[in-house]
């Protein structure tokens, strides 16, 4: 099998993890999702920590951690990957899995807003009017159902900025999410001290549960890795179009297994926001075969 395959690969099974996690997460619906975010916390750092200590670099994330000018960067990538990682199972535990999908849905035109809000990038017709129509389908979901989609803009959004913050670090990325993870676990440690001396089962109240909750580190840290892997040896356009695999699974798991509600107005905001996709995706892929053409001529 070629690099670009295995690449191929390691991004559809990341992507699959990820899309149907949220019936993992509707296994612990019972326990409050801060107590699970501290769960998924802990345990995805020791996980972290595990894998980096096999590839002889566990100090890596620590070290990133001394470095001033890369602390602020990583404290507020520790933030928004964790506001992320609980607006997820908290939108699973309270019926709104299909808010989820499409939070990851709006996610690349998020990042195509802050490229050219931030980073001063430039978008054609073609993408403008995708970002453009994005927004319009955000804005009937609001008018149809009278309430904004909140938990999908904050998914959307949190992620759009923790992949811009991302950008700005020269490091690996196991390395810094692991240091990102490390920063949120003293947080995590000292809620499950507090659900304890509140009377609460911490750390679960069976082995079966205690099995489940330490399984959220690998189910976190290891469509991360596998999409790491495959990301560095697959074309960026490529990695854009494989991504979708996620809120579609996401999507079908909300509607299929879940049974939540889709109504008139989330089928018309939808189908704004995937020709959105469509439509952005179309153009960066001729932008990306351009591009390859007058690589190769010169």
């Amino acid at each position: 099998m070629s690099p670009t395959a295995r690449g191929v690969l390691a991004i559809i099974c990341a992507c699959m993890i990820w899309g149907l996690s949220g019936m993992f997460y509707k296994l612990l619906v019972h326990l409050p999702a801060i107590e699970m975010m501290a769960h998924r916390t802990i345990w995805a750092a020791v996980f972290f920590l595990i894998v980096l200590g096999v590839q002889g670099r566990a100090t890596a994330p620590f070290a990133a951690l001394t470095r001033r000018r890369d602390l602020p960067i990583i404290v507020l990538a520790s933030l928004m990957v964790g506001a992320n990682w609980f607006t997820f199972v908290f939108a699973v535990q309270i019926g709104k899995a299909l808010d989820a999908s499409l939070g990851y849905f709006i996610f690349p035109l998020v990042a195509v807003f802050l490229g050219l809000l931030v980073f001063g990038e430039r978008l054609s017709r073609v993408q403008t009017a995708a970002v453009i129509l994005a927004a319009v389908g955000v804005i009937t979901l609001t008018a149809g159902l009278g309430v904004p989609p909140w938990i999908s803009l904050i998914l959307g959004i949190t992620f759009g900025i923790y992949g811009m913050l991302k950008k700005g670090l020269d490091l690996g990325p196991i390395t810094s999410v692991t240091a990102e993870a490390i920063l949120l676990v003293p947080l995590a440690v000292g809620l499950l001290i507090w659900v304890h001396l509140q009377g609460g089962d911490a750390l679960g109240v069976s082995w079966a549960e205690t099995g489940l909750l330490m399984l959220s580190g690998p189910i976190t840290a290891t469509p991360l890795i596998l999409f790491s892997y495959g990301a560095r040896r697959v074309a960026l356009a490529s990695v854009g179009l494989l991504s979708y695999l996620n809120p579609t699974l996401q999507f079908l798991v909300a509607t299929l297994v879940f049974h939540e509600f889709f109504g008139l107005w989330h089928g018309v905001a939808f189908g704004m926001i995937w020709t959105a996709l469509a439509l952005y995706s179309w153009s960066r892929w001729h932008q990306d075969k351009a591009r390859s053409r007058l690589s190769q001529s010169a």
